[in-house]
């Protein structure tokens, strides 16, 4: 039986009790009164060792709750302190790459103009040549040409005239 219970008893017997007449008072049997308050007496030890576990049980609960919490804020502040971190590598690797992504446009652009400016050099040199070639091939054709009209004239001389003979 709890020790609420057993207020509950008491109460009882003293609302059960006989009333005195003209007065507040009431008649009740002192054996069953004492024995009842002493079975609560008796109780109360077992009862209040069952609190005061209770009590020990709940600052316990409390303070694993509190080390829990605060593992638990650890924990997010590491993970927090961590994506900060990453965050700033992928901007710092973002900015790196940036800047070679224009070194190499500005790397390719350079080479472009090297590369064209080395071949209008030998198409320059190739069109000299080929001048060069072209002029050999009219004189040489004009000679050509010119031997042929000494001939046509030889011939039409010829002709013409009879040689003397």
């Amino acid at each position: 039986m709890s020790i609420t219970d057993k207020l509950d008893e008491l109460v009882a017997m003293v609302e059960n009790a006989r009333a005195m007449p003209m007065s507040a008072s009431c008649i009740v049997n002192r054996s069953e009164m004492v024995e009842a308050i002493e079975a609560l007496r008796a109780s109360l030890p077992g009862e209040l060792t069952k609190a005061r576990g209770v009590l020990r049980d709940r600052a316990a609960v409390l303070e694993e709750g509190r080390v829990e919490a605060q593992a638990i804020l650890d924990e997010a502040e590491a993970s927090r302190a961590k994506l900060i971190s990453r965050s700033e590598v992928v901007k710092e690797a973002t900015r790196e790459a940036e800047r070679l992504v224009t070194a190499a446009q500005a790397e390719a652009e350079r080479m472009r103009r090297e590369v064209d400016d080395y071949v209008d050099a030998k198409l320059a040199n190739f069109e000299i040549v080929l001048h060069r070639t072209l002029s050999a091939v009219e004189h040489g054709r004009d000679k050509i040409n010119g031997r042929h009209e000494l001939e046509d004239l030889a011939d039409s001389d010829e002709l013409a005239e009879p040689l003397p003979g």
